[in-house]
């Protein structure tokens, strides 16, 4: 058995996580391809959006940074995920958090606010920074909520 997966038996990490923005199409996808390498095939991890967003192209160009992808991503609305596939939905806004409501009990709701670095204006590397504090952070919360730092 990988590492990966035991680490994901052993913590008790959810069987199903789904991540949740406005438009699925930056901070969701961004998430979603983020926990699938971080917590390996044990763990069936999605995402989806309040609305069916198009994917960003920044977001694959900072992803690949790291060796990770989005590539194949197909934005999609909470109406088309089945919800018993997923035992944590993690809602990165408060508008995905209280549509989430409509399909997922609250206990099952998290509430990870992330700013949203389309919002940023400037250069070509401010805005790309900007997506790279979305990614870094969401990186460092998946790390930090699902026990997988390394012991010091």
């Amino acid at each position: 058995m990988s590492d990966t997966v035991t680490q994901a038996a052993d913590r008790h990490i959810p069987r199903g996580i789904l991540f949740a923005c406005n438009m699925n199409s930056v901070r969701s996808p961004m998430a979603e391809a983020l926990a699938r390498k971080l917590l390996g095939p044990a763990v069936h991890v999605a995402s989806a959006g309040v609305y069916e967003g198009g994917l960003d192209p920044f977001v694959e160009s900072i992803m690949q940074e790291i060796d990770n992808s989005v590539d194949g991503h197909e934005p999609q609305e909470f109406a088309a995920v089945d919800p018993l596939d997923y035992e944590l939905v993690v809602a990165l806004t408060p508008e995905a958090a209280e549509e989430a409501l409509k399909f997922f009990d609250q206990k099952q709701i998290e509430l990870w606010e992330t700013p949203n670095p389309t919002d940023t204006r400037g250069s070509r590397d401010q805005i790309m920074n900007a997506y790279r504090e979305a990614r870094d952070s969401l990186q460092a919360r998946i790390e930090t909520r699902f026990s997988l730092q390394e012991a010091s």
